[in-house]
């Protein structure tokens, strides 16, 4: 696919619509070759943690089964989209490491917001395009919030 393409996949709501991601969510960025610097490293720097705190947790064995899911879960998506950060770049010529984009790919055509309405009229109110990365961080994090007690609940 080029940059910008999209292909249906399911009728006229769910599309592969190819985009590269210069930033976090929903394409937010912050100073531009420093702000990315900051964010690579920054990315590093959260999966890292992470990592160290599940396997701290599954070495003192106060890790329960659902605890180290939803923590690779986070993981794999953290590492799938720091992957493309460092990397996509090379590949394609356009960017050194610690410079690439990350790649988004799943664009959901939900629920249309009526021309009547004083913002986005005619516009889809989920027009996000995330990929597999984004979806893995945020499942793990839902779950944490959804089941918080249970989550951080200490063996005594």
């Amino acid at each position: 696919m080029s940059l910008g393409e999209a292909s249906p996949v399911l009728g006229n709501w769910f599309y592969l619509y190819f985009v590269e991601n210069e930033g976090m969510a929903f394409g937010i960025s912050f100073g531009e070759n420093i702000g990315k610097l900051l964010l690579s490293l920054l990315r590093i720097g959260v999966a890292g943690f992470i990592i160290y705190y599940l396997f701290t947790l599954i070495k003192k064995k106060q890790a329960e089964w659902f605890v180290v899911i939803i923590l690779s879960l986070i993981i794999a998506g953290a590492i799938g989209n720091i992957i493309d950060s460092l990397f996509y770049g090379i590949f394609w010529h356009y960017a050194p490491f610690f410079y690439g984009r990350v790649v988004d790919m799943f664009y959901f055509k939900l629920f249309k917001i009526p021309n009547w309405s004083p913002l986005w009229r005619g516009d889809y109110f989920f027009p996000a395009i995330f990929n597999v990365a984004d979806t893995c961080t945020t499942i793990g994090i839902f779950a944490i919030i959804i089941w918080n007690k249970k989550f951080f609940a200490h063996k005594k």
